[in-house]
């Protein structure tokens, strides 16, 4: 029989316990060679992370999928492992070796990366540790780690055979560069903020006395960045703008360099914004780029104003004034400002305030600044030579994949997202100029010509015996090797019987922020590496926000930790609000009262199990639901088949908020608000075999959404060690819905839950026994009446029910299906006094609930109140609505 469960439900002790159950007993991966393959690969977190908020989202709606199919009988493989995060690994060893008051470049290279591993395997498995704690059922045994020596041999692979078929190259165009960590680094890596700045109009004098139409002799341009005057090449003005449509093809003479630059027509100089005339630097700006190109400025030949520290240096021409070389870029700026007022040619904004006008050099204006997320300051566009990986040829395969419906991306919506992006995608620059990662394979000979192989000895081999060859200095940018991550991690480009049997893999679930940076790059390496999708399914969810619908953020202090989640309601708590608040296409707003509603929701599970216990139910010995003769026991079996129907389907579509909605209300409603209400007092042999049954399939089908309370309480109903319930199997009734007992005890459920809700608008006591009349009932409500009259009884609390007319005088109706119940109040209520404090209660909602209706029909106070102010009167107008449709019932009830 059982082994008892104590009276509270400590979710710390048992998640601790079973997961090193789990792990330790290889329950992750149990042997199922003939199985069907189910396979995900978890999005490799960083090294140097920790468990954050969308993490713990990611890798439950992962784990739920995992379990679901493992329970399903498939040979489901959850592979795990971390990403080496070059920017963030590097950045963790600098600090600490600055700490010691050491630094990087006291090290050779060797040694440096060698200290890097020694932090990794001191210190690199905090995140690791952390989705254990979340309840992740992933295969610890193969854990992987990109820079392992199999995966950075697949890495040299790809690169090679890439340069091979001419799909990557050396190239100079402009890329993000963060002049503190001295590399370049990708569009993820960079943050905007709003910050304060300002917006400067210049005049460009007109060569040899060309003008305007209006007779200036000057362009007037305007920019934030005045200082980058220093490399302009052009003047764009638009095709169609007639102002300047006599100049075009003319030049200009900058100020301070005295460089003659053209004025060209472009479509990208707007004739509504400013002057209409724009500045044109390809060298440092990612739009002019594209501007000079179309000028027929080749990238070579773009002047380059900043070195690596973006400090002003010589450009090509040799133009820039002696005295500015040097200058870190802000500072440069003043001094750019300084000399065009003193030239006469900064025009100056002016400002009135009580009839007095002002002179500034600049407008204030809120820019947006891209920084690097790593070392925090402004990032420069910056003109250098990098390695590029051609991303159009790649990316046709991939958008046919998903056109032809080959790949599903789920939700839809994101489609025309994905086309737009891999439509007009642009070159992908993988090279970064770190220490740590895979160092590109490419050697250089004296006279720079280049030499690409997987080693070494086959660079020499190409080059010539005796021919002096030095490495490429920069490492591949974290995404490239992420991108190998579905079949790199199953042991290609060897053919394992792993990647034969999980290559392609089952499913991905992706957030939508890296729908670019891994998904796509995934399915173009995928199919140029492999012939195949990586998976026929992609699932995008949404970001978990904070409960005002805000981003989270560490400046504004609301970020909310996962791991002090679990601590206050446990693992199983948050991973079902995870799933039930996952709705497709939508973000989360994270909600501490919902975490712990659902912490409520396992504590009625415990008690439930309780009460099964005391009353001699404890566990099945039968998958398929035992034979059932009583009206209740058919009931309850139906409303399992229906569930595990509704799950399943729900699970299929990867709708996991209707699939933990469908489970939690046959738990807390049909399971233990009604049928275990309806059983007692008359547990039999029978209802016993059955409710043991029931409360198995339970487990089952809530184990994938709460893993520990499931496997504590399966393990506590009876001893089956050599059954745990994370390898046991789904459910097989082998049953259909019986519809006359359902009938039956539907109509029973809603003959009562109408006497409660009747009760509680008219203030009568839940307890109170009331008599009812029921003058024209139907066959189905004389069966059940007859047959369940002490249920009703103690249900409903209705005693004596007849079969007649309704005696003259107050009362009150309620309704079961078809038939009406008359059920008489005098001497039960003051029908009288209930009616005056319900009209004045009435009057009371009605009044508030108009005034909220005009303050939510006001843009003002929409627009420009608070958003809690905003999201508290919508509460607040939806309270007074049903609190309306409550009374106005209460008050027909008493006619």
């Amino acid at each position: 029989m059982s082994t008892d469960l104590s009276k509270t439900f400590d979710p710390a002790e048992i998640e601790a316990r079973w997961y090193a159950h789990w792990e330790e007993n290889g329950l992750f991966r149990p042997e199922r060679p003939d199985a069907e393959a189910y396979t995900i690969v978890n999005p490799p977190p960083n090294v140097t992370g920790s468990l954050h908020i969308g993490h713990a989202l990611d890798n439950t709606l992962q784990d739920i999928a995992i379990r679901y199919e493992r329970l399903r009988g498939k040979d489901a493989l959850w592979v795990v492992g971390t990403d080496h995060a070059g920017i963030a690994t590097q950045m963790v060893v600098e600090r600490q070796l600055e700490a010691a008051g050491d630094k990087r470049t006291n090290y050779a290279r060797e040694d440096f990366v060698a200290k890097v591993w020694e932090w990794k395997e001191e210190s690199g498995g905090t995140i690791t540790r952390q989705l254990r704690r979340l309840g992740c059922s992933m295969d610890w045994s193969r854990e992987q780690f990109t820079m392992d020596d199999h995966f950075s041999r697949a890495v040299m692979r790809t690169f090679v055979q890439l340069y091979k078929d001419g799909l990557i190259y050396r190239d100079k165009r402009l890329v993000n560069w963060d002049p503190k960590l001295k590399t370049a680094i990708s569009d993820l890596e960079v943050e905007t903020r709003e910050v304060k700045g300002s917006f400067w109009r210049l005049r460009y004098p007109l060569e040899d006395g060309v003008t305007l139409a209006d007779g200036r002799d000057y362009i007037e341009v305007a920019t934030t960045r005045p200082e980058t005057l220093l490399a302009d090449m052009a003047v764009a003005v638009h095709p169609s703008d007639d102002r300047y449509a006599s100049v075009v093809g003319k030049h200009v003479v900058l100020p301070i360099t005295g460089r003659r630059v053209p004025i060209v027509a472009d479509e990208h100089a707007d004739p509504e914004l400013g002057s209409g005339a724009v500045k044109i630097t390809p060298g440092h700006d990612f739009n002019d780029f594209e501007v000079g190109r179309r000028a027929g400025i080749a990238a070579g030949d773009m002047l380059n104003m900043f070195d690596a520290d973006a400090h002003v240096c010589q450009t090509s021409d040799g133009l820039v004034p002696g005295d500015l070389v040097g200058l870190e870029r802000f500072a440069a700026r003043d001094e750019v400002v300084a000399r065009m007022k003193k030239l006469g040619l900064l025009i100056p904004h002016f400002t009135e305030k009580d009839g007095e006008r002002t002179e500034h050099d600049a407008e204030p204006r809120t820019i947006q600044q891209p920084f690097g997320d790593r070392g925090g300051v402004p990032i420069e566009p910056w003109l250098t030579d990098q390695w590029y990986v051609d991303a159009e040829t790649l990316a046709k395969d991939p958008i046919e994949a998903v056109k032809s419906g080959a790949v599903e991306i789920v939700p839809k919506s994101w489609e025309k997202t994905f086309f737009n992006w891999m439509e007009n995608i642009q070159p992908w620059c993988v090279s970064r100029q770190l220490w740590w990662g895979h160092r590109i394979p490419a050697w250089y000979d004296g006279d720079g010509n280049v030499f690409v192989a997987e080693t070494e000895e086959e660079a020499q081999a190409q080059a010539g015996r005796g021919v002096a060859l030095t490495r490429d200095e920069d490492v591949l940018d974290t995404w490239f090797s992420s991108a190998l991550w579905p079949f790199a991690t199953l042991g290609w480009p060897e053919e394992t019987e792993l990647a034969t049997k999980h290559y392609p893999n089952s499913l991905l679930v992706s957030g939508f922020d890296i729908l670019f940076f891994w998904d796509a790059r995934m399915m173009m390496m995928g199919r140029y590496l492999t012939g195949e999708n990586p998976w026929p399914r992609l699932y995008l969810h949404g970001l978990v926000r904070a409960a005002d619908g805000a981003k989270m953020s560490k400046s504004k202090g609301n970020v909310v930790d996962p791991l002090g989640l679990i601590e206050r309601y446990g693992a199983d708590a948050l991973r079902f609000f995870m799933a039930a608040m996952e709705s497709q296409g939508r973000d989360i707003k994270m909600d501490d009262k919902r975490v712990e509603g659902y912490r409520n929701f396992a504590t009625k599970l415990w008690n439930a199990t309780r009460f099964c216990q005391a009353n001699g139910i404890g566990a099945s010995d039968t998958i398929a639901a035992p034979t059932a003769t009583l009206a209740v026991n058919k009931w309850i079996v139906g409303e399992v088949v229906e569930t595990r129907d509704t799950l399943d389907k729900a699970l299929a579509e990867l709708r996991f908020d209707a699939a933990a909605n469908t489970i939690y209300h046959f738990v807390w409603d049909r399971f233990c608000d009604w049928y275990l209400e309806l059983i007692k007092g008359q547990i039999d042999d029978e209802t016993r075999a059955v409710a043991g049954w029931a409360l198995d399939q339970i487990l089952v089908m809530l184990h994938p959404f709460m893993p520990f309370i499931t496997e504590e309480l399966w393990s506590k109903q009876v001893d089956r060690a050599d059954y745990p319930l994370i390898t046991a199997k789904w459910p097989e009734p082998e049953a259909e819905v019986d519809g006359e007992a359902k009938a039956e005890v539907d109509w029973l459920i809603a003959l009562t839950s109408a006497v409660r809700t009747a009760k509680n608008e008219l203030g009568i006591a839940p307890g109170a026994k009331l008599e009812a009349y029921c003058p024209a009932p139907s066959a189905l409500a004389r069966k059940v009446v007859e047959e369940n009259a002490a249920s009703i009884e103690r249900l409903a609390r209705l005693t004596p029910i007849r079969f007649a007319d309704a005696p003259a005088g107050a009362a009150m109706q309620v309704g079961a299906g078809e038939d009406a119940f008359v059920i008489p109040l005098e001497g039960v209520i003051d029908i009288d006094a209930e009616k005056a404090r319900l009209a004045k209660a009435l009057e009371a909602s009605r009044k508030e609930a108009k005034s909220l209706e005009g303050r939510l029909g006001n843009a003002n106070f929409v627009e420009r109140a608070k958003p809690e102010a905003v999201e508290k009167a919508r509460a607040d107008l939806a309270h007074h609505t049903g609190e309306i449709e409550r009374v106005e019932a209460a008050l027909a009830r008493l006619g």
